[in-house]
């Protein structure tokens, strides 16, 4: 199987929107008009319960595991793993099903590098729970364990091209973070046990849709 086609195969199964079609399936419409209008499983399970929740976290973590998985099993060249997981976490976040605006790519990013580099995953995973426990931000520890990733894959001895998709992906999820980062400092930042209730405060004119008839400077 050539390269082309086991990045694009890894991209689509990154881009289902398990979020937008469990939520759905759970009685919230459309994911994007609540909460903090993400394709996550934190806005899923602040808008439509813990259930959907954690299973669009387990989800979105099993697209990247399969992702790596598939490649590994569908070529010998040693690169390929790292390329399709960072594929899938390019489909989480820009699915292109849904004019590229996803989630922030951390489920299934952890999915990727569980196989890929499970020291690292699991000390990531570690830092993020500590993170959240201690200021009640998913964001916070979203941001801390994806910077902390790439320093302990290679400290851990993983391969130069692993070390260098899991600083890529580290860079798109504090990326993509950065509006919560924002709201952090502002003290405005929805803490883990709220509720999501309403429409959600639009990250910008690139991150999130416009709602009917509103620009998008009225989403704030």
């Amino acid at each position: 199987m050539t390269w082309t086609w086991i990045v694009l195969s890894a991209y689509l199964v990154g881009s289902v929107p398990f979020a937008l079609l469990l939520a759905r399936r759970w009685g919230t419409a459309d994911l994007r008009r609540f909460g903090s209008g993400n394709l996550g499983a934190a806005n899923v399970l602040r808008s439509t319960g813990v259930a959907p929740g954690v299973l669009v976290a387990a989800l979105d973590i099993g697209k990247g595991v399969a992702s790596v998985i598939l490649a590994a099993h569908l070529t010998g060249a040693p690169v390929a793993p790292a390329a399709a997981g960072l594929a899938a976490i390019i489909g989480h976040v820009y699915p292109v099903w849904l004019g590229f605006r996803g989630g922030k790519g951390v489920a299934t990013a952890y999915g990727v590098f569980v196989v890929l580099a499970p020291v690292a995953a699991l000390s990531a995973l570690g830092i993020f729970v500590t993170s959240v426990w201690l200021t009640k931000y998913v964001s916070v520890g979203s941001v801390l364990a994806s910077m902390t990733l790439p320093l302990i894959a290679y400290s851990t001895g993983r391969s130069t091209s692993i070390v260098a998709v899991s600083a890529v992906a580290a860079g798109l999820i504090v990326f993509r973070h950065r509006s919560n980062l924002a709201r952090v400092l502002a003290g405005t930042e929805r803490r883990l046990g709220r509720s999501a209730v309403g429409p959600p405060a639009l990250e910008s004119s690139r991150d999130a849709p416009e709602a009917p008839g509103r620009s998008s400077e009225c989403g704030r």
